[in-house]
C-alpha cells in the first residue's frame, strides 16, 4: 500500500483498481476459504498445506463452477492439487459409477498422481474408489476386479485406458470430468489420439481439462474439438530456476567427460545424485562405466520394464542407491525426494527438459546443485538458455575441487574493447595493413601499430 502524502482522491483510484483487489485477494487467500468438503480440508491439514499457489488460487475457482480450463504452469508449480481438489470434491460417493478420468503419459506420472489422489480421499466417510489403470499390470485381474465395479476415478495412461474400454470393463458413459495432464508430453509420445478415442465416448457436457508445460500448435485441433471456450490460465516464469540452486556451468574442454564425473560423485559427500543424458543408450553407457568403477547406480528410461522400475524406484526412495542415471523421462514423470545434486552429462535439446532436470534438486525450500558438462564447441546451447533467463555459475574441475572457471565471454569483451579503445588512426593504420602491400612496408607499418598501441596503453594506465 502507498505511504501519504498522496491525494486522496487517486488513492481511491488505485485502492479500488480492481488489479489491486485482487492482489490483495491473491495474498490472503487460504484453503479454507474454498466451498471443499470437510474431508478434503483435513487432507489438506494433514498436509500442512494453507495457502494455494498462484495455479491454485486461479484454477480451483474455475473448475468447482465446472468450467473448461486450460492451464499453462511450470513444474513445481502445484498443478496437480490444482485440479485435484476441486474434482474429487465433486464426485458423488453413492453413484457408483465411473465420474472423473485423469490421463497422464507415462507409468510414472500415473503412480505419483494416483497417490496424491489417494491422499486427498483418506479421510472420506464415504469410501471413494479409486482406480489406477497403466500397463505392466495383469490386465487379466483388473478387468475382473472392474467388472464387479466401477470405480469412481480413474487415473492412467490412455493406452490401458482404451484397453479396458474396449474389453468393456470401463465404462466412460457415465464420465462427467476429465483430465488429460501433461498434453505437450502425451502428444510428443504419440498418445493424443488414443485421448481423443477415451474423450469421443464420453459425454457431450463433459468438463474437459488440460494441463500443460507448453501449448503446441498441434494440439490445438483437440483443444478446440473438446473444450470449446475455454479459460485460460497461464502462469508466467517468473523464475526458471530455483534461488536455492547453485547452478553451474562445468567446462570440461581436453577431459574426458566420464573421468570428470567420477570425480564429481565422489567430492563433497552427496546425498542423491540424479546423472541426466540424451539417449537411452547413452544412459546404459554410462550405468555401465561407473559399475565397472565400483559405483552402485540405478538406471530409469524407457526400455527398463516396468515391474523393474517399480522396483529400481523403491530401492532409490529408500535410499538403496546413491547415484541414479536417467533420461528426460525420468524429469517428465518421477519425483524423488531428497536429490541433492543433477548433473547434466548431455545438454538437452530442449529449454524445457533443462528446467525439468534441474527443478529435480533445490526443492521445498532446500539446497541443491546442479552442474551442466560444457565444451566451447555447446556455446549456442548455453546462449540460448541464458537469453531465456537462466544464468549460470562456469567452473572446472582442478586438484579435485570445483573453482571459479574463466569468462565464456571474456574473447568477445576483448575484442569489443580493443576495438573501442584504438583512435580512428589507428583503426585506419590496422585496415590498411590488412591489405595487400609490399612485404617492406607491411613490416614497417606493423613495427608502427605496435608502437602506436604500447604508447596508448602506457597513456590510458597512468
Amino acid at each position: 500500500m502507498p505511504t501519504f502524502p498522496i491525494p486522496p482522491l487517486i488513492f481511491n483510484l488505485w485502492y479500488n483498481n480492481p488489479a489491486t483487489q485482487r492482489k490483495k485477494r491473491d495474498e490472503n487467500m487460504k484453503f479454507t476459504d474454498y466451498a471443499l468438503q470437510p474431508y478434503l480440508q483435513k487432507a489438506l491439514a494433514d498436509l500442512k498445506f494453507t495457502q494455494p499457489t498462484p495455479i491454485q488460487e486461479r484454477i480451483i475457482p474455475l473448475l468447482l463452477k465446472g468450467e473448461s480450463v486450460i492451464g499453462q504452469s511450470q513444474t513445481g508449480s502445484g498443478k496437480s492439487h490444482s485440479f485435484l481438489l476441486p474434482l474429487i470434491n465433486k464426485i458423488d460417493p453413492s453413484r457408483q459409477e465411473l465420474q472423473l478420468v485423469i490421463t497422464v503419459p507415462s507409468r510414472e506420472l500415473a503412480e505419483q498422481l494416483t497417490a496424491v489422489a489417494a491422499q486427498l480421499i483418506t479421510f472420506s466417510d464415504t469410501e471413494i474408489l479409486l482406480e489406477k489403470c497403466i500397463g505392466g499390470t495383469d490386465k487379466k485381474r483388473q478387468v475382473a476386479k472392474l467388472t464387479q465395479t466401477q470405480p469412481h476415478i480413474v487415473i492412467g495412461t490412455p493406452g490401458r485406458i482404451f484397453d479396458l474400454m474396449q474389453e468393456n470393463a470401463l465404462f466412460v458413459q457415465t464420465v462427467q470430468m476429465m483430465v488429460v495432464d501433461e498434453a505437450d508430453m502425451t502428444f510428443d509420445l504419440g498418445f493424443l489420439e488414443t485421448v481423443d478415442e477415451i474423450a469421443s465416448r464420453m459425454p457431450e457436457n463433459l468438463q474437459m481439462s488440460v494441463f500443460s508445460a507448453t501449448i503446441p500448435d498441434k494440439i490445438r485441433p483437440f483443444l478446440k474439438k473438446y473444450l470449446g471456450n475455454p479459460k485460460v490460465i497461464q502462469i508466467e516464469n517468473t523464475q526458471l530456476v530455483s534461488p536455492t540452486i547453485k547452478n553451474q556451468l562445468l567446462v570440461t574442454k581436453a577431459q574426458n567427460p566420464m573421468d570428470v564425473l567420477r570425480q564429481l560423485l565422489v567430492m563433497g559427500h552427496p546425498y542423491l545424485v540424479l546423472i541426466f543424458v540424451n539417449t537411452k543408450q547413452k544412459a546404459d553407457e554410462v550405468t555401465k562405466d561407473l559399475r565397472n568403477h565400483n559405483f552402485k547406480v540405478a538406471t530409469i528410461h524407457g526400455d527398463i520394464p516396468s515391474r523393474e522400475r517399480r522396483r529400481v524406484m523403491k530401492q532409490i526412495q529408500q535410499m538403496d542407491y546413491q547415484f541414479v542415471v536417467a533420461t528426460d523421462l525420468a524429469a517428465r514423470g518421477i519425483d524423488i525426494e531428497g536429490v541433492s545434486h543433477v548433473i547434466n552429462l548431455e545438454i538437452p535439446g530442449e529449454l524445457e527438459f533443462f528446467i525439468h532436470r534441474v527443478g529435480r534438486t533445490g526443492r521445498n525450500g532446500l539446497e541443491g546443485t546442479a552442474i551442466t558438462f560444457y565444451t566451447p564447441d555447446q556455446e549456442q546451447a548455453i546462449q540460448t538458455l541464458e537469453g531465456k533467463g537462466i544464468s549460470f555459475e562456469t567452473v572446472e574441475l582442478k586438484n579435485g575441487e570445483l573453482v571459479e572457471s574463466y569468462d565464456r565471454s571474456r574473447r568477445e569483451k576483448r575484442k569489443n574493447t580493443q576495438s573501442k579503445d584504438l583512435d580512428p588512426r589507428l583503426k585506419g593504420m590496422i585496415k590498411k595493413a590488412k591489405k595487400k602491400v609490399k612485404p617492406g612496408y607491411k613490416k614497417k607499418l606493423g613495427q608502427e601499430i605496435r608502437q602506436k598501441q604500447r604508447r596508448q596503453n602506457r597513456t590510458k594506465n597512468k
